[in-house]
């Protein structure tokens, strides 16, 4: 029996069908989000035994002996440019929200029709300078009277 083209083409998208059919099922069995979404008690105890059993074997001791080990002398080496490394995160990341606080301040001052230099700056400039707010110094320095709550 000869076969035509056609009956070899249809064999071969009846094949292919199949073999997406399979590989969509295991994709559902294996999909492990899912399966914790349809039974979480079941894996909620997996989760401690495997807990328990990991603690027994006191393999978080032999990992952090381990990490001591191999650590050992970098941390000279290491905390200085760690510590700049933090300092200049923490710089430019203060630096970023400050500019965003600013601009949200603009943009209510502006929705509410309030000046946008003004007082704002003299206190700003006195806070920079080391001015402290408790002492009053700063609202007589921007030549406001505000009364003391003491």
């Amino acid at each position: 029996m000869a076969e035509t083209p056609a009956d070899v083409r249809r064999d071969i998208e009846l094949t292919r069908n199949r073999i997406s059919d399979t590989l969509q099922e295991l994709e559902q069995k294996m999909n492990v989000a899912q399966i914790i979404k349809d039974n979480p008690w079941p894996a909620l105890a997996l989760a401690v035994g495997a807990g328990v059993l990991l603690s027994g074997s006191k393999a978080d001791v032999k990992a952090a002996a381990a990490t001591v080990v191999a650590t050992k002398g970098t941390g000279s080496r290491l905390s200085g440019v760690l510590d700049d490394l933090v300092s200049q995160v923490v710089a430019g990341f203060h630096g970023a929200i400050e500019s965003r606080i600013e601009g949200l301040a603009s943009d209510v001052k502006r929705a509410i029709g309030a000046p946008a230099g003004g007082s704002n700056g003299a206190r700003t400039a006195s806070a920079h300078s080391g001015a402290s707010f408790a002492s009053g110094t700063s609202s007589e320095a921007a030549g406001a009277s505000i009364p003391r709550a003491d």
